[in-house]
């Protein structure tokens, strides 16, 4: 497993220092950022796509399934008396009290992660006010590290690509092989089954009525700029065009979606 992932001040840090370069610029393409503005993060884990959102003054929720990840989220916002940070725990399908509560809704690598996508779509517009938008971002599946083998305690398949695109079984046997905690074959299994391509994801948009507003594929991940010291470089647009072949060659999807119903 990669340091990061071990140290959650610095992971932290890493995803608010994107969120304040990439994700807000993005956004603001087509809405500003302004104080008290209400921001929903769907899978918020500790709470570093929100920072820069609470340093303009936005007020913020998140949202995940994890009650560990936040607390730390409560910790890494200073969220204790402060009014404007609302952080729960919980299935986002159990939360009821937040309908058409928000002017942006954030869900930034968490669709490759949710089974019942139909499902999801539906339910994320419910939490939006009319006119809202929402961002939406993660890997395609099959490119190199879709899977998102880095989590794997094993120095050599947190580091191998495309392995991930094994069938099933043989997929499961390599972690095995390799030793991996059980918790992370079942993690590793479940994105498997539950991963994204970006023509996948178009046909959602489609069948649930949101339109694209603003898309940005990238070759090289914006989060690969603090991670891996590596210029974000967007995927040529000849190669964003080509299907299926482009999902071998992005490393992220941008997508800003407006709800057409």
């Amino acid at each position: 497993m990669q340091e990061r992932h071990l140290d959650g001040q610095r992971y932290f840090k890493e995803l608010a220092y994107t969120s304040e370069k990439y994700l807000i610029p993005f956004i603001e393409s087509e809405l500003p950022v302004t104080p008290g503005m209400r921001v929903l993060e769907i899978g918020c884990g500790m709470g570093g796509n929100l920072a820069p959102f609470v340093e303009r003054g936005c007020r913020v929720t998140g949202v995940d399934l994890g009650q560990d990840r936040i607390a730390n989220a409560a910790q890494m916002l200073h969220a204790e008396g402060n009014p404007d940070i609302e952080l729960i725990a919980a299935d986002i399908f159990t939360v009821s009290h937040l309908h058409r509560c928000f002017d942006l809704i954030v869900v930034h690598d968490v669709i490759e992660h949710i089974p019942e996508k139909d499902r999801f779509f539906e339910s994320v517009r419910e939490f939006l006010k009319p006119g809202g938008l929402l961002f939406m971002a993660f890997p395609a599946w099959q490119m190199p590290f879709g899977g998102q083998q880095q989590i794997c305690r094993s120095r050599l398949l947190s580091h191998l690509p495309f392995f991930h695109l094994l069938p099933r079984p043989l997929y499961k046997g390599m972690l095995t092989l390799f030793k991996e905690p059980q918790g992370t074959i079942a993690e590793l299994l479940s994105i498997k089954e539950c991963g994204i391509s970006i023509g996948q994801f178009r046909r959602y948009l489609k069948k649930h009525h949101y339109s694209i507003r603003r898309q940005m594929l990238y070759f090289i991940n914006p989060h690969y700029e603090i991670k891996f010291h590596l210029r974000p470089r967007r995927l040529a647009r000849w190669l964003g065009k080509c299907p299926y072949v482009r999902n071998f060659f992005c490393t992220s999807a941008f997508f800003l979606l407006k709800d057409q119903l």
